[in-house]
Formats: C-alpha cells, structure tokens, sequence
C-alpha cells in the first residue's frame, strides 16, 4: 500500500484502492472476454456504441433514462473523474472523509479541495450548512469552487445517504450554482436493498449532476477497468461532455476490446451476474456486520455498514490503549493494525480525515482466504462466518480490539 514516510507523517499523495471483493472471475465473465480476445484494438475515446447501449439500459432501470449522445466510457471512473475536473475548471469540494483517489486527480491539475464536514448519521455528503458556509468562505477569499463530488454509498464510511439528507445537500449546492459528481460506484452493494432507499442526486438536479459508476464496484473484478458517465441533457451538459471527450481523447484514455464486451455484458445484467451481485452482497454483508460488532464491543465507534465491502471505524475511545502501543495518529494506528491483523487497514488521513483523529478503514474482502478455492467457499456457503479463513480474521480483530480497550482500562493494585 503506497504510504507517507514514516518519520515525517508528510502530506498523503496517493490512497489505497476501493475495496475489492476478493472473490474468483465470474466464469460466465471470463468467457466472454476469453471470446473476444482476439480484439487487439480499443473502443473509440468515451466508448463505443455497443457498451454505452448497455450503460444506457443499466441506468434506465434505476430510473435515469439517458441516451447514448449524454453518456461516456473510460478504462476507470479516475479518468473520468480527472477529465471532468479539468472540463469543469475552478475549486473541486468533497465531504470529509471522501474516497481516496478523488482529491489527488484535482491536486494533479493544480486545483484546490476543500473537505467539509459531513453529517452525523452518514458520510459521503457534505453537511449542508457546512457546504454553504465553505462555499461562501472559499470565495471570500478570492477562490472559485464550481464542482461537488459526492457519493450516495460511500466509500470509505459504508453508509448509505438518507433522501431528505440528500435533498438538503443538493438544495444547497444548486443555491451556489455548483455542479454535481455523483459517484455511484457502490449502489449495487446495499446490503438491505429492501428497507434502504438510495435516490441519485441526478434525480432531485438533472440539469446539473453528472453520475459517474466504475464497474468495479458490482460487475467487474478491479484488473478489468471500465467506468461509465451519464451527462444531463441539454446545452451545459453537451458542451461538459464535448470537453471530457477531448480529455480522454487527449490522454488515450480507451478501453480495451476485450474489456469492453465483458463490461458491456455485465451492464445488460443477465442471471449470472445478478446472481453472483446478489450472493457477493450478501457475503459481505454478513461479514461487515461481524466486524461491526466486534468494533463496537470493544468500545470504539462506527456507524454500521449499510453498502460495500469496508467498514469505517473510530477508535478514538481506544486512544488510552493505543497510546499504550505508541499509536498516536492515523499513520501509526494504520501501521500497527495492518501489522497486527495481517491486513490492509488504511488510516483516515487516506481519506482526507485529520491525521490527529484515530480512524480506520477496515475491508471484508481480505477476510475471506487467501486462495480461490477458500473465497469461492464462502460465497457458497449458508455460514460463511464459521469458515475457518472468516471466523479466524474476525477473531483476529476481536482480539486485537479487545486487547486494546483492556489496555485503556486504568490498572488496579490487587488488595
């Protein structure tokens, strides 16, 4: 996992990746790519007819009817995310804590990020009277913020963003004339999709949020980049993709044949893949509220997982314990849990947290087993958790927690 230097805890450039799975290639997947193998050459700059077809139906039933003519492929929502920060122009505003690759893409184009606080019961969003109080600061003193990026299945929080949370946020927003990135990367991950409601901001501010999803959220393994935009309609919105298009044309930034018949197989979302979404979500699911627990037993503090394959925790109510290990900041607790657990377990400063506060993000996906064989076991199984590879990680966490909160309990002599 790229890091700071140890000695000087310097600013963080790079985070680590979104949360992978960790589960074995669809096989149904792998034949589709396997059968379009013999396409040596890439989709045209923002994707070619076929997959932005397919994007078009997968976004139709979510209830965002688009066309072809308002939507763009690239090998990685990061590229897109780039090309609309550089179309955009101005200052770039996210919640704090947001998703780690964001902010980098805006510094690389020598643009600010200003972090705002997000609500109590979520993240992913700003808070919004924390956002119109930034907005109107950042121009005050002579800034130009004209880009929101948000999420409404956050990684790295897992939580899911209520409407009426949403629609206060968006309102606000659309009061400071801000245009929207919607990223929407985890919407197929809710892991109650029944008693959950997730609603795009694309449908409370058609005219001024562009919906980003990167397959790798749901559809495709990591290794197989291919992300998709969805621009509104009208004269702004063609004009912002006109530019996007010259960005990625700009950067080569296409998506490779194989690729793309996977993706765009994947996007039409035939039984096979539903099926694996379906079992995956609910493995994970499983195993993020396991380790939900275990955080909260021992003290610390997260709010429970509702999206995704990560759980966001704070151990500050542990600090006493930590100190004990000579932990005092994010980069130190990332260092020693990523030790002790035998796992990547990335600090909040990734996510553009403070590095003061004790904040961690912690994966399911690397619980799971190391081999195929032991992943695919617990994706089939009615009782992942009694798994040996699942139940020896969360015990693993247990302990590690638990050691902590006896270690912050003030020490009694005997009498």
């Amino acid at each position: 996992m790229p890091r700071t230097h140890p000695e000087d805890h310097g600013p963080v450039r790079y985070g680590p990746p979104p949360p992978e799975d960790g589960l074995p290639v669809l096989p149904e997947l792998a034949a589709v790519l396997a059968a379009a193998a013999h396409r040596g050459g890439a989709e045209p700059a923002g994707g070619g007819p076929a997959l932005l077809e397919a994007g078009c139906g997968y976004w139709a039933r979510r209830g965002l009817t688009t066309t072809p003519e308002h939507a763009v492929a690239a090998p990685g929502a990061p590229a897109l995310l780039l090309a609309l920060t550089a179309a955009l122009g101005g200052d770039v505003l996210v919640p704090r804590p947001c998703a780690a690759w964001w902010a980098p893409y805006a510094r690389l184009l020598g643009r600010p990020v200003f972090h705002v606080p997000t609500p109590a019961e979520c993240g992913g969003v700003p808070d919004p009277y924390a956002l119109l109080e930034t907005v109107r600061r950042v121009r005050a003193e002579g800034g130009d913020p004209r880009l929101l990026v948000l999420s409404v299945a956050d990684d790295p929080t897992a939580t899911v963003v209520p409407p009426e949370v949403l629609h206060e946020t968006v309102e606000a927003a659309e009061r400071e004339g801000l245009h929207l990135v919607s990223d929407e990367t985890w919407r197929d991950t809710l892991h109650d999709p029944h008693d959950t409601v997730l609603l795009s901001p694309a449908e409370m501010l058609p005219g001024r949020v562009t919906v980003v999803t990167d397959l790798a959220g749901a559809l495709l393994p990591p290794g197989w980049p291919a992300a998709l935009a969805r621009f509104p309609a009208g004269p702004a919105g063609d004009g912002l993709r006109a530019r996007v298009l010259d960005v990625l044309t700009a950067l080569g930034a296409r998506i490779a044949g194989p690729v793309a018949a996977a993706a765009a197989y994947a996007l039409a979302e035939p039984e096979p893949v539903t099926a694996r979404i379906t079992a995956s979500v609910r493995l994970h699911a499983r195993v993020a509220a396991a380790a939900h627990r275990a955080v909260v037993t021992a003290g610390a503090l997260a709010l429970p997982p509702r999206a995704g394959r990560h759980l966001y925790a704070d151990l500050g109510p542990l600090k006493a314990g930590l100190a004990a290990h000579g932990v005092t900041d994010a980069q130190e607790l990332e260092d020693f849990l990523s030790a002790r657990l035998g796992m990547p377990a990335p600090g909040g400063h990734r996510f553009g947290d403070d590095l003061g506060a004790l904040r961690v993000r912690l994966a399911t996906g690397a619980m799971l087993g190391g081999s195929d064989a032991e992943r695919e076991e617990c994706l089939r199984s009615p009782a992942p958790l009694r798994l040996p590879p699942v139940n020896r990680s969360l015990t693993t966490l247990r302990s590690v927690l638990d050691g902590l909160r006896d270690d912050a309990q003030p020490w009694e002599s005997p009498r």
